[in-house]
């Protein structure tokens, strides 16, 4: 799976091992974490406007893509939906989707409007990365965090005026580490949701998410989210 199918379960190292946390940094990372938990266990559902840049370093290019993410907590699962629209030449996104993205807690399909594909990727022994990815900004703890995540705490930081905690993550799976290098992440911990995400693949390319107009514990209208039956489905 490449850099943009897995941080759309989302919306997903540094080489060296992170350096040892201080002992200031180290108690606020901890009040951090427990902040999160508080959160998280308040969690059920949430819905925001996305902003993804999308920088490949070999030709220097941004591609930037904007829509809406929603993700819900049910039973225990994690559900998920995007649509992602691409900005044409005007700066404005354009008027019908590129794409639509779905997980069901099980099964992640991304499906592509230009070409009405459906690209089907089954969780199984993946489940908890994928589970991973999806709640790290949007309704995960600070426990589920430490046990997925090597984490330096690089201070509070705003964000579109609201106070952020700039949390540096480096992979525990080294299959994700062949992925990532690692991930920062801009992390309101009252609330449980990241206002800013960058991903670092080894290669130098990233990619950054924004999300804004954050709504929690609201209802969803799942049905924009809805990919279009007759679409081929391609099994990966």
């Amino acid at each position: 799976m490449n850099l943009r199918q897995l941080t759309l379960a989302a919306a997903v190292t540094l080489a060296p091992l992170v350096a040892p946390i201080q002992a200031p940094a180290q108690s606020q990372l901890n009040t951090v974490l427990s902040q999160m938990d508080a959160a998280s266990a308040r969690f059920k559902s949430a819905q925001a406007d996305v902003r993804y840049d999308n920088y490949t370093r070999v030709v220097n290019d941004h591609d930037i893509e904007t829509g809406s993410i929603y993700i819900e907590r049910s039973g225990g699962t994690e559900k998920m939906g995007a649509i992602f629209y691409n900005t044409g030449p005007n700066g404005k996104p354009a008027s019908t989707p590129a794409r639509i993205v779905n997980f069901d807690g099980a099964t992640l399909r991304i499906f592509t409007v230009g070409t009405n594909q459906v690209d089907l990727f089954k969780a199984g022994a993946n489940q908890a990365k994928y589970d991973g990815f999806l709640t790290l900004g949007f309704g995960g703890s600070g426990k589920d965090l430490q046990r997925s995540w090597n984490i330096t705490d690089q201070g509070p930081e705003t964000v579109d005026g609201v106070k952020t905690e700039k949390l540096d993550l480096v992979s525990k799976d080294p299959s994700v580490k062949n992925t990532f290098t690692h991930i920062t992440i801009w992390i309101d911990p009252v609330r449980g949701v990241s206002l800013k995400q960058v991903f670092y693949a080894p290669n130098g390319d990233n990619r950054t998410a924004t999300y804004s107009n954050i709504r929690l514990n609201s209802r969803i209208d799942t049905k924009p989210y809805n990919i279009p039956k007759g679409a081929s489905v391609i099994a990966h």
